[in-house]
């Protein structure tokens, strides 16, 4: 998967996309102002990185079938990550405000649970070792920058440099459990963090448990 970047000239064209119906080349060179080539190259880099997605519109007659082009959610998410950071935690903080620590317990169990689902559905070694390494494969996959090496003493580490869930971090650390419990229950093999982003370590590392 390409990195999951965007150039200032893409942004602009992304804007006139969210929420708007589906539009062609056409209708974002008149709206953008710029050249058909300029245009087509921002388009190309947001379908490559996700942000937006092309289908295809045929014509009555014999016209060629035209692209159009929309926004995904994940350009929404670009764009306002604002409000992620304000409403997640307030979600959490609600939770154990209506129900406390038994409660957000139950939560933490049944999202993580939910994620584990996901992933086990895509993990098919046997062994715990393995098995984790398909799993930091697939973060990787999905624009995750996550490095996994085998120190002197043949334990697993694993470097997550990158947080899929940084937006979302409230007063408990609350994801963070979800991220270390659910990668625990795809693995079939306890992980546990030892460094974490939040107490000023560079990335949060996590190690496999052997048995």
């Amino acid at each position: 998967m390409p990195d999951l970047t965007i150039s200032a000239a893409g942004l602009r064209v992304m804007k006139l996309l969210v929420g708007n119906p589906p539009q062609t080349v056409s209708d974002l060179v008149q709206a953008a102002g710029v050249t058909r080539t300029a245009v087509t190259e921002q388009l190309n880099e947001l379908v490559a990185t996700g942000f937006i997605e092309r289908d295809t519109e045929r014509l009555p007659g014999r016209g060629r079938p035209r692209y159009r082009y929309k926004a995904t959610d994940a350009a929404m998410v670009l764009l306002f990550p604002a409000n992620q950071c304000l409403v997640v935690p307030a979600i959490w903080n609600a939770i154990y405000e209506i129900g406390g620590e038994s409660l957000g317990s139950k939560v933490l169990k049944r999202v993580g649970r939910a994620m584990a689902d996901y992933y086990k559905r895509k993990v098919t070694a046997k062994d715990p070792r393995e098995r984790l390494r398909q799993l930091i494969e697939l973060f990787v996959a999905e624009g995750g920058l996550v490095d996994m090496v085998e120190n002197d003493e043949g334990q697993l580490m694993i470097y997550k440099r990158s947080c899929p869930f940084i937006s979302m971090v409230d007063g408990q650390r609350s994801v963070c459990h979800i991220d270390r419990e659910m990668m625990s229950e795809v693995v079939g093999q306890p992980v546990r963090r030892t460094s974490c982003r939040h107490d000023g370590a560079p990335c949060c590392i996590f190690e496999l448990v052997d048995d």
